[in-house]
């Protein structure tokens, strides 16, 4: 059975790791740092096993208790507790697991980095955040983890703090997310107001209570109460799982070492808000008004993010834009409540995901830390293993029958069609659309860096520094000072088993996890926006999902990707700057990321310091300094002047004032006298 010592044990021995790591690297050294993390992790990966073997097969219960009360005040009470099904379950596993295998390729990966004990004490910890995150039983709790991925997210984004991007990159993901944290908070108090208590039994138990609940916010008009609290709630998530307009911080956490890029953007800190909006569907399925933004703004992710990846020459932004992607694909899944749907294709993503990434590290090192695909090509004579299983990984993201991404992502599109929420034809364009693009930037990808000829040479006198920041292009190749190879097996090893699942873990979980009520009571969902019951009254099954997957569409849009991208970049690269040239206006468009970059950069921050440089020279230099400090001793001094010229000295001043003022007195008792 489940106890609460298990339960303390998965969720301590990352952190223990992390501490042992991190406040003790110089006396174990940095074998015994690594070899504390990866233990840690390991523990934590092993009893997750368990848990969801007993949760699943050993006949336990939902496993909800407190284990510590923060404080109390009058009725409310903020406790540390956990709150373990079957929704729970399956994040601990993948979670753990993507972090093992980034664990174990961060020791091939990093082997020459000063700050080898220090990434291995981040990636602990911020493996403990998430686990506090996912198996929280209460809004406090989830509020916690949620803000340590952020700050652990912040410490590895700009690891290398050397690098002014870096820092930049850590600092714009920072402030980005304290948008979205600004609407989290502001929807956690909302639910207290409306529950009063942040316990997640007590509120999705009286979520009914939601319906008809009106409150004030502007102006005196009246806002449902359940779509004010999924709204900023939504915020919230748009924020940790980037979704318009608050994706602009993870293409630029690429900045950060290759491994800490997988685990933030297959396991972690993306998945949150994934996982934050499924946890709280019984919250959500009162509001269709906030389902319908969820949707909208999954959809719009879903494709026009992807549509920035085919521009891209870098090969982690172009994996980075298509984790945007995917995310949006998750989140319109939430928005047609096909909550399970959506953490499946959360769980399956995160395999092929981690895959890529880790699989981009290894090209990087084999390229001496080379990331332009303009300078690669040719290397899978190089590196098979690493070729192998990218392929692996991009047939998965592609969605090619019978990878992990075809069951997850057909699921979502089928329930997107079938839908009837506003906003779903819109949606069901954009997912359509975004799978042309998945394929068209996936295979690009794997043609200009595995396929045609080699764009480097390769010079024993080093001339990379020379090449670096050069606008290179197809024909400008880099120089090596050694030939690439293929990776140690400390990197391949997690790449071959990161590609196993990819390859085959939809065939024995679609039809529980989605069709056959694997969840339980962990999601919520209305009979009457129940699009899974549907589907699942006609599935076929997993071997006939698998035969009509060769004739539904989007296997045919996704052929067509396939074939655009394989005529172009195998064999004919040229097509691709006519191509450039012909369609320049929408090039720069796409390159320019639409110029969400330059709006916020000029808007909010360049806007920001010339607003306090305003409130700085007006407020605080004239207002401040000017009227109400120096201002003010002026009126002292000035008056005192004045004041000190009417004490002379001088007994003929004292005698006129006299005679002055007697003047003045009698004339004023005389004016009395004529009025009276």
């Amino acid at each position: 059975m489940i106890s609460e010592t298990i339960l303390l044990i998965i969720v301590l021995a990352p952190l223990a790791g992390a501490l042992a790591a991190g406040l003790l690297g110089r006396q174990i050294g940095r074998a015994g740092a690594a070899g504390a993390a990866i233990i840690g992790v390991g523990v934590a990966f092993a009893l997750s096993c368990w848990v969801t073997y007993q949760l699943v097969w050993g006949g336990a219960q939902p496993f909800n208790t407190d284990v510590y009360t923060w404080f109390t005040v009058g009725k409310l009470s903020l406790h540390v507790g956990f709150l373990i099904d079957r929704l729970t379950a399956m994040m601990l596993v993948v979670v753990t697991f993507v972090s093992l295998m980034v664990h174990v390729y961060t020791i091939g990966y990093m082997a020459d980095d000063p700050g080898y004990q220090r990434f291995f004490s981040y990636i602990a910890l911020f493996t403990f955040s998430m686990l506090m995150l996912v198996m929280a039983n209460n809004f406090l709790q989830l509020f916690f983890g949620w803000e340590a991925v952020g700050l652990v997210s912040y410490l590895l984004i700009g690891f290398w703090f050397n690098r002014d991007t870096a820092t930049f990159a850590a600092l714009k993901a920072f402030l980005v997310n304290r948008v979205g944290d600004f609407g989290f908070v502001l929807g956690i108090a909302c639910v207290l107001y409306a529950f009063g208590t942040l316990d997640y039994g007590t509120v999705f138990a009286h979520a009914g209570r939601l319906q008809g609940m009106t409150i004030a916010v502007i102006g005196g008009h009246p806002w449902s109460v359940a779509t004010l609290i999924c709204l900023l709630l939504f915020v919230g998530a748009m924020g940790k799982s980037a979704q318009v307009p608050l994706h602009v911080w993870l293409p630029d956490s690429m900045e950060g070492p290759t491994p800490i890029s997988a685990l933030i953007h297959a396991a972690t800190m993306v998945t949150a808000g994934i996982f934050m909006v499924a946890r709280m569907s019984p919250l959500f399925e009162m509001s269709d008004t906030a389902l319908s933004v969820v949707l909208v703004i999954g959809a719009t992710t879903a494709l026009f993010t992807g549509l920035i990846g085919i521009v891209q020459n870098d090969i982690k932004r172009v994996i980075a834009y298509s984790t945007l992607s995917q995310l949006g694909y998750m989140t319109a899944a939430l928005g047609v409540s096909a909550y399970s749907a959506g953490v499946y294709h959360l769980m399956t993503h995160a395999f092929f995901k981690a895959l890529l990434f880790l699989g981009a590290g290894s090209v990087i090192v084999a390229m001496h830390h080379e990331q332009d695909m303009r300078r690669m090509g040719g290397l899978r004579k190089y590196m098979p293993i690493t070729y192998i299983t990218m392929w692996i990984g991009s047939l998965a993201l592609a969605g090619a029958p019978g990878f992990a991404g075809f069951f997850s992502k057909d699921a979502i599109i089928e329930a997107i069609g079938l839908s009837h929420r506003t906003g779903h034809v819109y949606a069901y364009v954009c997912v359509l659309a975004g799978v042309f693009v998945t394929a068209l930037y996936s295979f690009r990808l794997l043609y200009m860096t595995f396929h045609g000829k080699e764009r480097f040479t390769v010079d024993p006198h080093d001339h990379a520094q020379e090449q670096e920041h050069q606008d290179a292009r197809m024909h400008h190749p880099g120089v090596l000072q050694h030939a690439p190879h293929e990776s140690p097996w400390v990197i391949t090893v997690p790449l071959i088993l990161l590609a196993i699942p990819s390859l085959v873990i939809g065939w024995p979980t679609i039809q529980p996890m989605l069709y056959g009520g694997w969840f339980g009571s962990s999601i919520h969902v209305l009979p009457a926006n129940d699009v899974l019951a549907e589907l699942g009254r006609e599935f076929p099954g997993v071997v006939g999902m698998f035969a009509q997957g060769f004739i539904s569409p989007p296997f045919w849009i996704a052929l067509a990707g396939f074939v655009v991208a394989t005529w172009i970049y195998q064999f004919n690269p040229s097509i691709a700057d006519r191509a450039e040239r012909m369609f320049l206006p929408l090039y720069r468009i796409l390159v320019r990321k639409y110029w969400f970059d330059e709006l916020y950069y000029n808007l909010f921050a360049r806007g920001g310091v010339k607003f306090g440089r305003a409130m700085w020279k007006g407020g605080d230099g004239a207002l401040l300094d000017g009227v109400m400090v120096d201002g003010s001793a002026s009126f002292v001094a000035r008056s005192a002047q004045i004041v000190r010229r009417l004490q002379s000295g001088y007994l003929y001043h004292y005698a006129f004032a006299m005679i002055v003022g007697l003047i003045l007195l009698l004339g004023g008792l005389w004016w009395w006298g004529l009025r009276a």
